[in-house]
């Protein structure tokens, strides 16, 4: 079993900067492929970025390309996301979310076939 938790949500004026961290329980975090997604109000979750198990290789959702980095660090057991350029409509709950590989690499994947979730952490950008 793994849990997750993240940190490091908060209030920030566009434009600004923000660093997400998640933290995983338990010895499977190095097999997992890790994502990042957000739900905004009245909206559904959806995928922020992805990366790979070694931290290799990554995809981002196209209105964040350039302006967010997905990282990780397998000896730490923590997944990041560095958010800069941060505009009013990235206001959303953050999830960090697992999955295991299945041979399907960082191939983005319904939010049904992730088998961890955190809590979400809430990010507020400010016009």
């Amino acid at each position: 079993q793994v849990q997750l938790v993240e940190s490091g949500g908060g209030l920030v004026q566009a434009g600004g900067s923000l660093r997400l961290s998640c933290a995983a329980s338990g010895r499977a975090f190095s097999s997992l492929v890790m994502n990042w997604f957000r739900q905004a109000p009245g909206k559904e979750r959806e995928f922020v970025a992805i990366i790979s198990r070694g931290g290799s290789s990554t995809d981002y959702e196209d209105s964040v390309k350039g302006r967010f980095t997905i990282s990780r660090d397998n000896a730490k057991n923590t997944v990041y996301l560095q958010m800069n350029s941060l505009k009013p409509e990235d206001t959303a709950v953050y999830y960090c979310a697992g999955g295991w590989d299945n041979g399907l690499g960082i191939t983005r994947r319904s939010p049904h076939y992730l088998d961890y979730w955190g809590q979400g952490t809430q990010v507020t950008v400010s016009s």
